[in-house]
């Protein structure tokens, strides 16, 4: 019987008004599941930040509450957060076979394993709380074993798509199950959560399968050595590129760590066939003639440390790009990384080397994985559901995904477009969105996971922008005279050099804010140098650069 004091609230803390770091919640009285924990890289404004993850404030509060996290498929967008999460809250995990291989990884390397109860979960399976019963269907995408997810709650089914496209002859055979989704759609469901980052793109998302044989004209017409950049967790790509090697006898070298480690668990748990005999150590490369080789690596997104960016600049010990190479981007760049990448391709250019790049309706080295507006009308059809929550994408995505939506017959109304930390509250079957909780970004600074909060970013964007002016001053502890200095130096500021003058006056200035006090107060002492000094420099040269001030007692 449905406990109508208790509401259903479906929200995400991450992921649903964005590209990356996807976390979702379904929250039903005293049981809470976690969809997703993923990360995403930080920009060139966050100066030193490598990830960012969802603030995970509400989880730990709620901790209590806390069943399990499920995840729907394994890219760093869903699981890149996972290590962050798991060193401050514990919980059991569950992911299809690939999808937990690439997570022991991350687990591994944060030494977390141990400590951690992993599930393997397929399309088959069941999960039995006390309220909430989960259950799952398959989806194909862009790496294997992806579900979708189907939560059977006390007011209804709520359905979470996953990353997905409905590719009919998939490169791995792993078929989206159209039955079962028809029969979910038919027993009734109450909400559907779906992706919606190909929203704008009208028709159906291209199948795998066009890959092939253009990679494979290409490798006939190289002359030289072939590099080619794709994402690491793209196996189904990675085994066309294997295939395209052996059909023009090249052996392959695997650059980047991700594509190493990705690489060696795709072919140890069978969703990969490399034979042994093809693989060839960077080192080892000068002992065959160009002709003969591919080079497969990371850094089709222009990330300034993977593979692709230090062969670019000559920074690989081993393996060199050298005039009559071919290097390809077997990848799009995700919105914000065209940048990066275009210097990337200058650079090879400058190198001499061809470069297949650009739009992948041209070159034909890149289809999508996630579904274009007839896949995702296709999905809402299947599900027919009463209320719709577009997800994973920017405003504008969400806001057609809401128009496809309502051309297959969701009434506008019941759809809800959402930020981080609101909420849908589903009582008696009825949606409303009156509510929200805090959910906002934690930055990550290395892989050793120490988190950076807002005050130390400002910090550094002034250190960036404005510089450094460190003021050294020597007091007596007896009676606070002093004893020598002031010394200023100055870095990032000015020139120290060349503005003699300028260091002079903040010497003399950071000396009389001294001479005020009658006793030793290096505390106060630094508070008012730091005053007197910035008020000092802006109104000379408009500038605020970061001030030090240090008193030493002797």
């Amino acid at each position: 019987m449905l406990n109508t004091d208790i509401k259903l609230s479906i929200f995400a803390l991450g992921g649903i008004n964005e590209i990356g770091k996807n976390m979702y919640v379904i929250e039903y009285g005293e049981e809470l599941v976690i969809i997703d924990c993923g990360a995403k890289f930080a920009d060139q404004s966050l100066l030193g930040v490598d990830l960012i993850i969802p603030d995970l404030s509400y989880l730990e509060e709620n901790r209590h509450k806390i069943k399990a996290l499920i995840v729907t498929h394994g890219h760093e967008d869903h699981i890149g957060g996972i290590p962050f999460m798991l060193k401050k809250l514990n919980m059991p995990i569950y992911a299809s076979r690939f999808t937990l291989g690439l997570i022991e990884l991350k687990l591994k390397e944060h030494k977390l394993l141990r400590d951690t109860v992993l599930n393997e979960i397929n399309a088959e399976s069941r999960i039995d709380f006390e309220h909430l019963s989960v259950t799952f269907f398959k989806t194909s995408h862009s790496i294997p074993d992806c579900l979708g997810i189907v939560f059977d709650t006390p007011e209804g089914k709520i359905v979470h798509t996953g990353d997905f496209k409905f590719d009919f002859t998939p490169v791995n055979d792993q078929v989206s199950d159209i039955h079962k989704m028809a029969a979910i759609g038919t027993e009734g469901v109450l909400a559907l959560i779906s992706e919606s980052t190909n929203a704008e793109r009208p028709g159906f998302t291209p199948s795998e399968q066009i890959i092939a044989s253009h990679l494979e004209e290409e490798f006939l017409r190289a002359t030289g050595k072939v590099f080619i950049s794709t994402f690491a967790s793209n196996v189904n790509r990675i085994q066309q590129i294997v295939e395209a090697a052996k059909k023009t006898n090249r052996k392959l070298v695997l650059l980047g760590r991700s594509m190493v480690n990705v690489t060696s668990v795709a072919m140890r748990l069978g969703y990969l066939d490399i034979p042994g005999w093809m693989l060839v150590e960077p080192r080892d490369m000068r002992d065959l003639p160009p002709e003969r080789i591919v080079v497969l690596c990371t850094g089709s997104q222009g990330e300034p440390l993977a593979a692709l960016s230090r062969l670019s600049t000559g920074r690989n010990r081993d393996v060199k790009v050298i005039q009559g190479d071919t290097v390809i981007f077997a990848a799009s760049p995700i919105p914000g990384n065209e940048k990066d990448v275009s210097k990337i391709v200058d650079n090879l250019f400058q190198l001499g080397a061809k470069v297949v790049y650009g739009n992948s309706s041209v070159t034909g080295m890149h289809v999508s994985g996630h579904g274009y507006q007839e896949d995702l009308k296709m999905m809402l059809t299947l599900m027919k559901p009463k209320y719709f929550i577009p997800i994973h994408g920017e405003y504008r995505m969400l806001h057609i995904h809401r128009l496809l939506a309502e051309a297959v017959g969701v009434k506008y109304n019941n759809t809800f477009i959402l930020k981080n930390g609101e909420i849908v509250d589903i009582k008696n079957a009825e949606a409303r969105q009156t509510r929200a909780i805090t959910a906002g970004d934690t930055y990550v600074d290395g892989v050793g996971s120490d988190e950076v909060g807002e005050i130390v970013l400002r910090d550094r964007k002034q250190l960036s922008e404005e510089g450094m002016l460190v003021i050294v001053i020597t007091i007596s502890k007896y009676d606070g005279s002093i004893i020598s200095g002031p010394d200023s130096i100055s870095r990032g500021f000015v020139y120290a050099k060349e503005s003699e003058a300028l260091i002079n006056d903040i010497n003399e200035i950071s000396k009389a804010a001294v001479m005020n006090f009658k006793e030793s107060n290096p505390f106060a002492m630094k508070k008012a140098i730091k005053k007197a000094v910035d008020q000092y420099i802006f109104t000379l040269k408009m500038r605020k650069p970061m001030i030090l001030p240090i008193v030493i007692e002797i």
